[in-house]
């Protein structure tokens, strides 16, 4: 698992994301967390393999990404999340925020009560993501060109309508809040189109956590502090497997069986699940 967080931790550019779990403590369920933070190259072809990492904590105090992120300095691409503040305030890290998060609160909106704002503002974010779908697993320089192109007079135009609708609404409805979101954010939400290395999203880390969502209708919940600590653990190998498209329980047997055998430290990064190979035998390895 070191090895996995050390090459998570190896890339400039991170999602990361965090969702609940029920542990078990002094006979009565309490609210845990899982994080997640994952390096995913795939969507600018970039080389490096994709992995996911997740930490248990007991509650979701901004102290805890601190401490997974401590003496990490790059890009960070998540939900616009207060605890994350201090990393962005000490300028090691820089904030990318999510277009998926900010069109959720207007989504909702319309689905409650549509309108002309909100089918509009819809529409326009809708253009965003047709530019991503033309130029997803394209290289950088690709996806800034065609960003330059036709995102940028789109986010410009989106941010006019933008301002007019926070003249006319009342600072107190709905509306104006879900604005006033994207609004404060709006820095960190154009980042995107200046580095054809980053997502217009954050949905990767969503992807990897939604594991977690489902297990939570299984398992119902971790026996205690070490069993949120092991699920983390599990989870990493789980959804790193999946994302280097191996299967994970073959991995996992294979791999435990292969530890079990004295398998030699000095190859220890050739059972990483991008490049493990079932019933490889470690002399046949040291050899290659």
């Amino acid at each position: 698992l070191s090895l996995v967080e050390a090459h998570v931790f190896n890339a400039s550019r991170l999602h990361g994301d965090d969702t609940t779990v029920p542990v078990l403590a002094k006979g009565k369920t309490e609210t845990g967390r899982i994080w997640t933070y994952v390096r995913d190259d795939r969507p600018f072809a970039g080389p490096a393999p994709p992995a996911a990492l997740f930490h248990y904590s007991p509650d979701r105090k901004a102290e805890h990404p601190r401490r997974h992120l401590v003496g990490w300095q790059g890009i960070l691409q998540a939900d616009a999340y207060a605890g994350y503040n201090p990393l962005y305030a000490s300028g090691r890290v820089t904030e990318v925020a999510c277009w998926a998060h900010f069109r959720r609160k207007i989504f909702d909106i319309h689905q409650a009560k549509p309108t002309a704002l909100t089918s509009d503002l819809l529409d326009r974010i809708a253009g965003l993501y047709a530019v991503e779908a033309d130029v997803r697993g394209q290289p950088p320089d690709v996806r800034r060109a065609a960003r330059q192109d036709r995102s940028v007079a789109i986010v410009d135009a989106l941010r006019s309508v933008l301002d007019d609708a926070l003249r006319r609404l009342s600072p107190k409805s709905e509306m104006a809040r879900a604005i006033s979101y994207g609004v404060k954010l709006w820095p960190a939400l154009l980042r995107f189109l200046d580095d054809g290395q980053l997502e217009i999203d954050n949905n990767i880390a969503e992807r990897a956590i939604r594991s977690i969502a489902v297990g939570r209708r299984n398992w119902l919940f971790a026996g205690s502090k070490v069993g949120g600590e092991r699920a983390a653990a599990i989870y990493s190998v789980i959804e790193t497997c999946k994302a280097n498209q191996v299967d994970p329980q073959r991995y996992i047997a294979d791999v435990a069986a292969k530890i079990a055998g004295n398998w030699p430290a000095s190859l220890w990064d050739e059972l990483m699940p991008w490049n493990w190979k079932a019933d490889v035998d470690p002399k046949v390895a040291q050899a290659a």
